[in-house]
């Protein structure tokens, strides 16, 4: 597959800010609770997620879920910031705040994934992975939805079938909640690959 590996220079692959602890509000303690039994049942990964993604629901847009501090975006890209990672790696809860026009490359993941918007609006392309269609050629992904993601929206995904591009562009800052099966404080990361590819755009 002729897809470039996630190099550590990379916004997306930058440790994320490790915000648990003392910052943790009780929603977000109560949160992590929810996901903790949810993905205990040891489901797979699909299964897994849904339920995840029913639990995540009814907690975006409340105003006490996050910290200031974890809402807080950067000037150059979006920022990471880890809200949890479960002692035995099963899964971690990541915020991401984007300012306007700050996006990512087209990036698969590592596990499964669920999404919600807290506040503000993500927009989404997911891609479809096409081989070379001769010997020597290129594969190259080819845009198969655009997704608008307003305030209170949900989705999971998992592995293979998991390529996109997300970014934010509104006006105003957007944060999403992310949860992954993964330890992402020991990967630094839920990206598996970003692709350099010819894409549509």
């Amino acid at each position: 597959m002729a897809a470039s590996l996630s190099s550590t220079t990379h916004p997306d692959t930058r440790p994320v800010a490790h915000t648990t602890g003392p910052g943790t509000t009780d929603r977000l303690a109560a949160l992590v609770a929810d996901i903790r039994a949810a993905v205990g049942r040891g489901l797979p990964p699909d299964p897994t997620a849904y339920l995840v993604g029913e639990k995540l629901a009814p907690h975006l847009g409340a105003p006490d879920l996050l910290t200031p501090g974890q809402r807080e975006g950067g000037p150059e890209h979006y920022r990471q910031h880890l809200l949890h990672a479960e002692a035995d790696g099963s899964f971690s809860v990541v915020a991401l705040v984007w300012l306007p026009g700050q996006r990512t490359p087209v990036h698969d993941h590592v596990s499964w994934c669920v999404t919600g918007v807290h506040e503000g609006e993500e927009r989404e392309r997911r891609y479809r992975l096409l081989p070379a269609d001769s010997p020597g050629g290129r594969a190259r992904l080819v845009a198969t939805e655009d997704v608008v993601n307003p305030p209170g929206s949900v989705c999971g995904f998992a592995p293979p079938g998991d390529i996109h591009r997300v970014w934010n562009g509104g006006s105003d800052r957007a944060v999403s909640l992310h949860v992954y099966g993964a330890d992402v404080s020991r990967l630094g990361s839920s990206v598996r690959r970003v692709y350099d590819l010819p894409a549509d755009r």
